[in-house]
């Protein structure tokens, strides 16, 4: 048994040694016992469904015998055949032809090792799991090859010093070309034997040479007279240079360091300035093809009216707040229960871009404040149409205010509604009047402004913040246009600007992924909030009882944080939106209920306030939704911007109270701009 075993799969005839002095044979002598491939009745199967050519070369193999028992005759000698038939190699004429069919489970080929080992070839599948590609064991990767860490600093440190070090690819120093020893300066590690940087002893005379000097000090003080150096002639130099008792400290150079000074002198760019300035006292800057558009200095403002009239028969502007609706709009109070929208009544397609920010009239709510990336600010009614009777579905804005040259960033409203500050990506801050139309003021310091906000108190209303690229917050005062404080403690972009704490306080968010609290007017952090898990939040707005601050994070998530102690309530936490990276602000109902985000995809969520449960996905747009704003006295009404260039209005019902014209009347003149008296019923949403 242990010849048959020896001889299987080898190409050389095995003679096992049989014992001659056994007179009893086994029970197995006489016995012919053949390799199942070798039955003829096999081989005529194997020979008419070979079509690939396979067993051709298998009538050419002599068959290997072994013969078990000495004392037989020759004629009547056993034969065992002890090795499988295997294919030594492949026809040059068959080399085209298959070595396994799909369907079979044996090997028929004895396959080198050298050829089971080489790489894979061809493409690699992307569809497989790439997980085990660099496993060469089952746990994980080993290598072959370690060096201590130790040994690989002491190396390193020997190479950066002597500019030599051992090779690591010769396991052993003696080599047949001693010059492969070492890597770098060979020269060098033969001189030192090649030890390492921290086995040699260096001399007075090596530390002069590898030590360099710096040039001194000097004499606090003392200054340097401007003298030229002396150029030298045939005589040698005219007069020695005197040494330098300048005072310079850490800043002196070190010897035989020649540094010289680029760019223009100081006599090139005084030529250059006074050829700059003699050209002309004011320029304006030109627009150039593919350039955009040039810059709206201040005083090139203008606006837009899409009305025939400014004033009505009664000589009132936009501006008055409409006291015959079924709400009372100069009410203080807050309606007491609030209902989820469920369509849309209203749309607005003034702008051609995408909708930045969205703000309400103050305390009434029946004007809506629009900023764009088209660079327009917009002002649209939302209690009447600017066309009444009018059965399109798409209204029009009745003011449009054009001041900036590139993307308006945010907007916000002063106290009484009267002006209003809009930031652009221009670096400009425009104060303007809300009923003329007109720019009052400008202000820049060179940065973007991302975020601008008024503070809240009446006596204060000629001071205003911003949030600038530059990672401060920068305060200024109206009457005088100049900057009175700045907050430099963020180290990203300030992104929001939310007072709390009776207007003595605020809060900023930035990219730095940090929330800081200020007392106004003290440039001084009271309180900083920084987690490894938290992420940027870009959008912050207050709950209607002025005691938590709701901030959309970009982890797909809205956090709550005390107004007070600034520390974040962790049993509310709403979830289950996809902003995407997208600042989409955060809204309250006005009886503080629902809880209310825009995502990414265009749809409105509505969360419980007390319980943070999803109440409801509302799908409003095509496009992220950007801002949104609850009406302050209705009970479902609620305005959406997105990025489609859309403003739309909510409400609950299919309409909000709709005129019915049920007669007209014209049979003199009136100065109503309508031109007709009529009689309208009020009827009530559903």
């Amino acid at each position: 048994m242990d010849g048959i075993l020896s001889g299987y799969g080898s190409e050389e005839e095995v003679t096992p040694q049989v014992d001659h002095n056994t007179t009893d044979p086994t029970p197995n002598e006489g016995h012919i016992i053949n390799d199942p491939i070798s039955e003829p009745e096999d081989d005529i199967d194997n020979i008419n469904g070979d079509v690939f050519g396979i067993k051709e070369s298998l009538s050419n193999k002599p068959k290997q015998e072994l013969y078990i028992n000495a004392s037989l005759n020759p004629v009547d000698k056993q034969i065992i055949t002890t090795v499988p038939h295997v294919v030594p190699a492949i026809h040059q004429s068959s080399s085209t032809s298959l070595i396994l069919r799909p369907s079979d489970t044996e090997m028929n080929v004895n396959v080198k090792y050298s050829d089971m080992s080489l790489p894979k070839q061809g493409p690699k599948n992307p569809f497989t799991s790439r997980k085990l590609e660099k496993m060469n064991t089952l746990n994980g990767h080993i290598e072959e090859e370690y060096i201590n860490d130790v040994d690989f600093n002491r190396q390193q440190r020997t190479f950066h010093v002597l500019k030599y070090a051992k090779n690591p690819s010769i396991i052993s120093s003696t080599s047949q070309n001693p010059d492969l020893n070492f890597v770098g300066d060979v020269h060098a590690a033969y001189k030192n034997n090649g030890m390492l940087a921290s086995e040699i002893k260096l001399t007075k005379a090596m530390k002069k040479t590898v030590k360099r000097k710096r040039d001194g000090k000097g004499e606090l003080g003392m200054f340097d007279d401007e003298e030229e150096e002396a150029e030298e002639g045939e005589e040698g130099p005219q007069k020695p240079p005197t040494k330098s008792r300048e005072y310079k400290g850490p800043w002196a150079g070190w010897h035989d360091e020649h540094i010289e000074p680029v760019g223009p002198d100081e006599e090139e760019y005084e030529a250059a300035k006074r050829a700059s300035t003699s050209s002309s006292v004011v320029k304006k800057q030109a627009t150039e093809k593919g350039q955009g558009k040039r810059e709206v200095a201040y005083g090139e403002e203008k606006s837009t009216l899409h009305s025939k009239s400014l004033h009505d028969y009664q000589g009132r502007t936009y501006m008055h707040v409409p006291t015959d609706l079924e709400v009372d709009l100069l009410s203080t109070d807050t309606p007491s229960e609030c209902f989820l929208p469920k369509r849309c009544i209203h749309t607005w397609m003034g702008h051609t871009k995408a909708v930045s920010a969205i703000r309400l009239f103050p305390e009434s709510g029946h004007l809506l404040l629009s900023a764009s990336m088209d660079s327009r600010v917009k002002v649209m009614i939302l209690t009447h149409p600017v066309v009444p009777c009018t059965d399109l579905p798409f209204i029009c804005p009745f003011r449009t205010f054009m001041g900036h040259s590139k993307a308006v960033r945010d907007v916000t409203f002063s106290n009484d509604g009267k002006q209003f500050l809009s930031a652009g990506y221009d670096r400009q801050i425009k104060l303007w009047n809300t009923e003329t139309g007109h720019c009052v003021q400008a202000f820049s310091n060179g940065k973007i402004p991302y975020c601008v906000k008024l503070h809240p108190d009446n006596d204060k209303q000629h001071v205003f913040l911003a949030g600038m690229s530059d990672k401060k917050i920068v305060q200024y005062d109206m009457r005088s246009g100049e900057i009175t404080q700045e907050y430099d403690q963020h180290l990203g972009p300030v992104n929001t600007i939310t007072f709390v704490d009776e207007n003595r306080r605020f809060v900023t968010t930035s990219d730095d992924k940090t929330i800081r609290a200020w007392d106004f007017d003290i440039p001084v952090v009271i309180k900083y909030i920084a987690e490894p898990a938290m992420h940027s939040m870009p959008a912050v707005t207050i709950h209607p009882n002025n005691k938590w601050l709701a901030m959309q994070s970009l982890d797909n998530q809205v956090l709550i944080y005390s107004a007070d102690s600034f520390k974040q309530n962790r049993k509310k936490r709403f979830a289950g939106h996809t902003i995407a990276g997208y600042a989409c602000e955060v809204g309250f109902s006005p009886d503080g209920k629902f809880l209310s985000s825009g995502d990414g995809a265009g749809s409105m969520v509505f969360w419980d306030w007390k319980s943070c449960r999803i109440l409801k996905r509302l799908k409003c747009h095509d496009q992220v939704i950007i801002s949104h704003s609850w009406l302050p006295h209705e009970t479902s009404k609620l305005v959406t911007a997105s990025w489609d260039g859309l403003i739309k209005l909510w409400f609950r019902g299919s309409l909000s109270s709709p005129l019915i014209e049920t007669a007209s009347a014209i049979g003199h003149k009136s100065k109503s701009r309508f031109g007709a008296i009529r009689a309208w019923i009020g009827a009530q949403g559903a």
